[in-house]
């Protein structure tokens, strides 16, 4: 079988590696690319593997030589609100100014489709829920602010470029695992709420802190929009082979529409594990938006993507299987 080569940067993490897994799984062969400061060699299950910076425009220029890539996945990314409001030159830098010279590099190289993970925080404080993909862009953090940045030039550069399309995915908390027990997330130090609550639960953490129980909604804790990992992914492939055919561009939210506030979790967690473990209320974080919550009627429209995953409590227990292999590691 002669498979295309599409380039992964950002592989080797958490959603990365699980869009690899599909892509093997659809008929193509996964160049992954990353410099492993947040991945795991290990969660790469299939294709090739380059460990490098997306900044170092000759490595990139190299690879997508080498391997007659015409189509790129880019991941990528400093994903941390918290942190980005701390450290706002490190998500400008990795998330706007790198991902401005991978697309500079892209384009000189003839790369004719580009998908890009964005992220609901372009919204920052939404004026009604659930979230169109026309509704005003205003984040509130800088890791929402500079994956706004990429989408403005992705933008301006396929308009410039008509060989150049992009699809654009905003997708909100993603959550989950591989159903086989495969991958899952394995950060050091995770921020993921579901996966934080089920350390906790198993005994990694002493308790878990909810950020913020004096928010406007119906129990005062955020809410989010909650996606199984493997409906993402899905919805990359689908992403994916539209800019093969169609060669437009475009730009889609991925979600369920419905949110989960952060005790329902909890309360999900706690009846899936059985295991009742300490909440501890602490102030909001800087940077987190009340709610989130995806209307995605137009990715369901053209591309047909369709969600199989739908359910808090079946996102939580594929969490929770992938975490028990992990502290039996």
């Amino acid at each position: 079988m002669n498979r295309e080569n599409i380039l992964v940067t950002g592989g080797a993490g958490y959603i990365g590696s699980h869009i690899v897994r599909d892509l093997y799984d659809a008929g193509y062969n996964p160049v992954v690319y990353d410099n492993l400061s947040t991945g795991n060699r290990d969660s790469v299950l299939y294709g090739d593997f380059i460990e490098g910076n997306i900044s170092d425009k000759e490595l990139v220029s190299k690879t997508i030589k080498k391997y007659n890539i015409k189509s790129v996945i880019h991941f990528a990314a400093s994903i941390v609100v918290e942190e980005s409001v701390k450290d706002p030159f490190k998500y400008y830098n990795n998330n706007s100014i790198n991902s401005l010279r991978l697309i500079e590099t892209c384009v000189e190289e003839k790369i004719e489709n580009f998908v890009f993970s964005s992220t609901a925080a372009i919204y920052g404080n939404p004026e009604k829920l659930p979230i169109t993909e026309e509704d005003k862009l205003a984040p509130i953090n800088p890791y929402g602010k500079s994956k706004l940045v990429t989408e403005m030039v992705l933008k301006d550069i396929s308009n410039a470029t008509k060989s150049f399309n992009y699809i654009a995915l905003r997708y909100f908390n993603v959550a989950g695992a591989d159903r086989g027990g495969k991958i899952g997330q394995d950060y050091e130090k995770p921020t993921h709420l579901i996966t934080l609550a089920l350390r906790a639960a198993l005994g990694n953490y002493p308790g878990l802190k909810v950020f913020g129980t004096d928010y406007d909604t119906p129990d005062g804790t955020a809410i989010r929009d909650y996606i199984h990992i493997d409906d993402l992914a899905n919805a990359h492939i689908l992403a994916l082979k539209h800019l093969q055919t169609e060669k437009t561009s475009n730009i889609f939210n991925c979600g369920y529409g419905k949110g989960s506030s952060v005790f329902e979790v909890v309360k999900s967690i706690k009846k899936i594990t059985g295991i009742d473990f300490e909440v501890k209320n602490s102030p909001r974080r800087d940077g987190d938006p009340p709610g989130l919550v995806a209307d995605s009627t137009k990715i369901r429209n053209a591309l047909g993507w369709t969600p199989k995953y739908d359910d808090i409590d079946f996102i939580v227990k594929s969490a929770y299987e992938w975490e028990k292999t992990l502290k039996n590691k």
